[in-house]
């Protein structure tokens, strides 16, 4: 009785963890319409019978991106909007271009792990895991090296050379998103100086040069 007992639970928790997942497409592509008016987790689809090639290309990846900027980098999407046919197929894509120590700063992608290959020269990569740990995981990668970043956590890529860099990037999302320092400090409208001052223990001041360069 307690042996059968126990079978029905292993078979009732595998059976959660089997509907947890997600579904699966019931049909061959979903093309994006970007001018439906169905509000949908994703787009609607367009009709199957106006789906061009078009639809799932997008030609743009081998043009470099300019780094003339603060942080002397460039990110090139390849998501959903540039290429309608991604949508519910759960994956994307990105180039990454760097100037000479240029930096993409820590961000996070809250719905998508993000692995990356080195196209050219020196990166350093890294990412922090959660409370209460927070470490600091970080390598240096080299041309042709690859690095998986978790989903959501934070992360960042540095040119750690005096020369051009480039990276590709997938991502587990059609539309992964991004959450940078411009969440905090250029917030709109404003998050209220006294819970950011308080938040990270500095001046009223300090916040609000922030929330100015933001």
């Amino acid at each position: 009785m307690a042996r059968g007992l126990f079978s029905l639970m292993v078979l009732a928790l595998a059976l959660t963890v089997v509907l947890a997942a997600d579904h699966s497409p019931l049909q061959d592509f979903c093309v994006a319409d970007m001018s439906g008016q169905v509000r949908v987790n994703g787009f609607a689809c367009k009709n199957p019978s106006s789906v061009q090639a078009n639809d799932f290309y997008f030609g743009g990846m081998h043009m470099r991106g300019n780094t003339s900027n603060a942080f002397g980098s460039s990110v090139t999407p390849a998501f959903v909007f540039q290429i309608p046919g991604l949508n519910t197929l759960g994956i994307s894509l990105a180039r990454l271009d760097f100037a000479p120590w240029g930096v993409i700063p820590p961000h996070t992608h809250p719905r998508a792990t993000e692995i990356l290959t080195v196209l050219e020269g020196q990166l350093e990569v890294g990412f922090v895991t959660s409370n209460p740990e927070n470490r600091h995981i970080s390598k240096v990668l080299k041309k042709g090296d690859v690095f998986v970043f978790p989903v959501n956590l934070i992360h960042y890529q540095r040119n750690i050379g005096n020369t051009y860099a480039a990276a590709m990037v997938a991502l587990s999302s059609q539309n992964p998103g991004v959450i940078t320092a411009s969440a905090v400090f250029g917030a709109n409208p404003d998050i209220s100086t006294d819970i950011l001052a308080k938040a990270f223990q500095v001046s009223d001041d300090v916040i609000t040069d922030m929330q100015l360069k933001f």
